[in-house]
């Protein structure tokens, strides 16, 4: 089904029939999405799936509940049955409801794609697979293994609300990937890069598939060669090619609102008081261009907007969704996010950061007597309720008298996230991205996130002795 046929539907009598059991607020979220997923792996090709799914999910949000419902059948007949359903789901039995008002204008929102995926032939993109699968190789025998992902989605939602508010976007997301394993016949290492963006195959252009697979390469061999970290305390410094994973897990998700409501967050009722040093500007954006996270307007059609989540130390805001908004009696903040028309939206993250400060990075490496610079970040886990966090490092070197020395292997960071926001002592006016996909309650949506340089006084570092 394409836009034009959703809308033809009796979308606001579909919504009056949700909200006839009562209701404070009802909306209609249509969604239709192509993929294509290369999988390169064992020098050939291993795995082609494409494909199109498209649905429509619809929700009653009633004395603060939301009572979801979704079908991938979209006829008037079958959507008045979902609504149905979905009514008698509402507990306040209040017959009637007062007539809806008619639709606002369509806003209509598209980004700017270079190289549409679609306008590329399979046999073209498996192409790139295989010469990035030879990048990686080419760097020599202790390259055993490498696996090269390409994906890409065009995705198509629609939104209209018992406010009359209607607006739709087409994304379109494309995403490569190498992850290469080295080893010398004892043991073993691994590299792994990612880039990936609200674009199309432009995001390759200019060999960019080769340099991916050449820096998951060159960072297992770098990895394999390196001794081991060593462990205790000391001096860290984040460089910005490290991305922002440590500060997505470690406050991102705590700023999250359902989460603060909840009580599940170190931040929850913090709003105002002072929650990381004055150097610290936290803040989550879906406008940047091209961002993994970006979108012009969210999963519930609210206008996306760049959100100060932390002003010089100071919470400012959480990030919302229409519900969580509700509950705190504020506005959304654009950031209702779903996986899919199968999900409600919650509260998610879009593309959340720290800004630049003043300080080159090159000085704040300097600065450093005795420690660790990390390069790049792993994975990790994150206790959102006491912000206790232990994070694998990928790639990390020693630091003696400001020199950079050589790099170590098996480094992982362990702490706690408010504490260390509090002690980060300088941060570099650079600016570094990383990008993913984030899982929340079974849901997974893409995101970036980025940090300047960040020099840590003292955190927990393990290693061998």
């Amino acid at each position: 089904m394409t836009l034009k046929r959703i809308t033809s539907l009796p979308l606001k009598k579909i919504l009056s029939r949700s909200l006839r059991n009562g209701g404070q607020f009802a909306d209609i979220f249509y969604e239709s999405r192509t993929e294509t997923s290369l999988v390169f792996e064992n020098n050939r090709l291993e795995k082609v799936i494409t494909g199109t799914d498209s649905g429509v999910g619809i929700r009653v949000i009633d004395n603060f509940h939301a009572f979801y419902a979704y079908a991938n059948v979209m006829t008037e007949a079958s959507l008045l049955t979902l609504a149905s359903r979905l009514s008698e789901m509402v507990s306040r039995g209040q017959e009637g409801v007062a007539p809806l008002p008619g639709p606002l204008p369509l806003k209509t929102h598209r980004h700017t794609i270079k190289t549409p995926p679609e306008s590329v032939a399979l046999d073209a993109k498996t192409i790139l697979l295989e010469e990035a699968n030879a990048a990686a190789r080419a760097l020599g025998e202790r390259i055993r293994q490498v696996k090269v992902v390409y994906r890409d989605e065009t995705r198509d939602i629609y939104t209209y609300n018992s406010l009359g508010e209607q607006g739709s976007e087409q994304q379109t997301q494309t995403v490569f990937l190498v992850h290469v394993v080295a080893s010398d016949g004892k043991i073993l290492e691994t590299g792994y890069e990612l880039t990936g963006g609200l674009t199309g195959l432009e995001i390759l252009d200019k060999e960019a598939h080769v340099k991916t697979a050449t820096t998951a390469g060159q960072r297992a061999l770098t990895m394999l060669e390196a001794p081991h970290a060593p462990q205790g305390p000391m001096t860290v410094i984040l460089s910005s090619e490290a991305g922002g994973t440590m500060i997505h897990e470690a406050i991102g998700h705590g700023l999250e609102a359902d989460l603060a409501q909840q009580g599940l967050s170190k931040y929850s009722g913090k709003m105002g008081e002072s929650v990381a040093s004055p150097l610290i500007t936290v803040v989550d954006n879906p406008t940047l261009k091209n961002r993994r996270g970006s979108y012009h307007m969210d999963d519930e059609g609210t206008p996306a907007q760049k959100t100060v989540l932390v002003e010089k130390g100071v919470l400012t805001s959480y990030m919302y969704d229409r519900l969580s908004a509700m509950k705190d009696k504020t506005r959304s903040t654009g950031n209702g996010r779903r996986q899919s028309y199968r999900n409600r939206p919650i509260p998610r993250m879009s593309n959340t950061y720290i800004e630049p400060g003043e300080t080159d990075p090159g000085e704040i490496i300097a600065s450093l007597k005795s420690g660790l610079l990390v390069k790049k970040m792993g994975g990790g886990q994150v206790d959102t309720v006491n912000g206790d966090f232990v994070f694998e490092v990928s790639e990390a070197y020693l630091v003696e008298n400001g020199k950079i020395l050589h790099p170590v292997r098996g480094a992982t960071l362990i702490g706690n996230g408010p504490k260390i926001l509090n002690e980060i002592d300088l941060v570099g006016n650079d600016l570094g991205f990383g990008v993913g996909t984030c899982g929340k309650d079974g849901q997974g949506v893409p995101v970036s996130d980025a940090q300047p340089t960040l020099r840590i006084p003292s955190i927990i570092v393990g290693g061998r002795s």
